[in-house]
């Protein structure tokens, strides 16, 4: 259900700023949905794992604030995430 530090580091890579930027909003929202996807898969199969979906839910909803503030600031940088991370908006 959580991310290996290997696949956090990809992440981190891909999506950083500049060289050490592990804090900035691209970051955070890149492996809040690695760990989304991943509790989403966990859920499909447990489905009546309620401790993990009000888990996943509060991701989301994490998830969702960074979304919005990044909106709020700076809309290309929104946009260059949302297709970057293929999510819905």
């Amino acid at each position: 259900m959580s991310i290996t530090t290997e696949r956090k580091q990809e992440l981190i890579t891909k999506f950083q700023k500049k060289a050490g930027d592990t804090g900035s909003a691209e970051v955070q929202i890149a492996i809040l949905t690695e760990r989304i996807r991943n509790l989403t898969l966990h859920m499909q199969e447990h489905r009546h794992d309620y401790h993990s979906l009000r888990g996943l839910t509060c991701l989301v909803g994490k998830r969702r604030k960074l979304l919005k503030y990044l909106q709020n600031v700076d809309f290309n940088r929104y946009s260059s995430i949302i297709k970057a991370l293929d999510l819905r908006k």
